[in-house]
């Protein structure tokens, strides 16, 4: 027996107001809703993942994903989850919004840990505002100490959140919903404010970034004896480029562009040339740690664009090879990267193809 995490992707984000659902809206370089499926997967707390989408659901992270089809109303989408797992041998299910993308391990964890002792977890807030009561035209006021601001991921005892689904003949917001309608007991726990929902586009300036920007440029002379790489390819020709390292230019400069854009000095301060350690390093392993270090400080890469300067090879033979490649090294989408290929007319080193070139913009948000 086992968890599950259901993400419930099939909404129509009416309220939303935008010709795209907001779950696919682009946040940190990915849709709203691969947010908290990366969360769930870098939890190591799910055996399935399952994403209810009315629409194809192109990035996969895992082979533990699962993509349903999605119902017309929320809880249609996760009866047809239930459904899915009948017989799976599911112990919980942890049922969350794609809309809230800030979803923390932290929270997950603390819901894993209380539903050891109950059947349904529910995260809450309190109100930090005054609240009031309509009925008719008569306003009441309410203690704001005991109102419930519940969020998802809303969690419970498989077997039994499927018994009450499987009687309900009435719609239902939310789980919770479900459970104090028939008088069953709920523990709700401090969730967290991070975790908060988008709603309408207004939302979305909360989860603004600053941005910050930096070039990288780099140049190698072509020799004859030597293996070509360019972007971590192997590019058939008939020479490579002279360096300590490979000589991959398009990698050099994107660690020049991301190490400016974090103002941390350059790749000869990490990367010494007159140090034996890295002596015929690949330009790919010298990547590894600038992006530990973006990660380990909360940056993420919003897009790439890059100048490669040269006779030969031509461009726009292996542009779709290097996209490919920068894409797999800097884990972001093929479409946050550029790549432009440039002559300079046959003029000085470059002209004469004794020389390959690169420069490179690099945006990183915070």
């Amino acid at each position: 027996m086992s968890d599950c995490f259901i993400l419930l992707s099939a909404g129509k984000s009416k309220r939303f107001k935008s010709k795209l659902n907001k779950q696919f809206i682009k946040y940190k370089n990915m849709p709203l809703f691969e947010h908290s499926l990366k969360t769930a997967i870098d939890s190591n707390l799910f055996r399935e993942i399952l994403i209810v989408s009315n629409k194809k659901i192109k990035t996969i992270f895992s082979k533990k994903i699962r993509v349903i089809k999605g119902g017309k109303e929320r809880y249609n989408s996760t009866w047809n989850a239930l459904n899915y797992l009948k017989n799976k041998k599911i112990k919980n299910v942890f049922i969350h919004d794609a809309a809230r993308p800030n979803l923390s391990i932290n929270l997950l964890e603390k819901l894993k840990k209380e539903l050891k002792k109950s059947n349904a977890v529910v995260p809450y807030l309190k109100s930090e505002n005054s609240v009031k009561y309509k009925i008719i035209n008569k306003i009441y006021n309410l203690n704001r100490d005991k109102i419930l601001m519940t969020q998802t991921p809303q969690c419970f005892n498989y077997k039994e959140l499927f018994n009450l689904y499987k009687t309900n003949k009435e719609k239902i917001n939310d789980e919770a919903s479900l459970y104090i309608r028939n008088n069953r007991k709920i523990k709700f726990i401090l969730g967290d404010k991070k975790n908060f929902k988008i709603t309408t586009i207004d939302d979305l300036n909360y989860l603004k970034s600053d941005v910050y920007y930096g070039i990288g440029f780099d140049i190698h002379r072509l020799t004859k004896n030597k293996k070509l790489f360019l972007g971590g390819v192997k590019i058939p020709f008939h020479l490579g480029l002279k360096g300590h390292s490979d000589g991959d230019v398009v990698l050099h400069s994107i660690i020049d562009g991301l190490l400016g854009a974090m103002r941390k000095s350059d790749i000869g301060t990490l990367f010494p040339s007159n140090s034996n350690r890295f002596k015929n390093i690949r330009s790919k392993n010298m990547l590894i740690p600038v992006l530990n270090f973006l990660n380990q400080n909360n940056f993420i890469i919003n897009n790439i664009d890059i100048n490669l300067i040269c006779e030969n090879p031509k461009v726009s033979k292996i542009r779709n090879k290097i996209i490919k490649s920068l894409s797999n090294l800097l884990s972001i989408n093929r479409d946050l990267i550029n790549l432009k290929g440039k002559t300079v007319e046959k003029l000085g080193i470059i002209g004469k193809e004794k020389a390959i070139a690169c420069e490179v913009i690099c945006s990183i948000s915070k």
